[in-house]
């Protein structure tokens, strides 16, 4: 599947923003405060989001300010739905 360059959340206190452009496999850059307390769970949640999505290959920058797993699947789909172009909501 093709991927454009697509971004979604903000830097904002409790959210994390989330960059998808094309890649081979998934490569996640993490960016935490909290990166060793939670870090395996934020890229666990953004790889089953993706590939729940059909996502396999991607490359992924995630920058979070804390954000709850809820809005990491959240900015995941919203970011994926920009980068496909296809509606995963209908």
């Amino acid at each position: 599947m093709e991927l454009k360059n697509a971004v979604a959340g903000t830097l904002e206190s409790g959210d994390i923003m989330i960059q998808i452009s094309s890649g081979r496999g998934l490569e996640i850059d993490l960016q935490s405060s909290v990166a060793a307390q939670f870090g395996s769970q934020i890229k666990a949640v953004i790889t089953e989001t993706l590939k729940g999505l059909g996502i396999e290959d991607a490359a992924v920058k995630a920058v979070d300010k804390g954000a709850l797993d809820c809005t990491i699947r959240a900015r995941v789909t919203a970011a994926a739905v920009r980068a496909t172009g296809k509606d995963v909501w209908k």
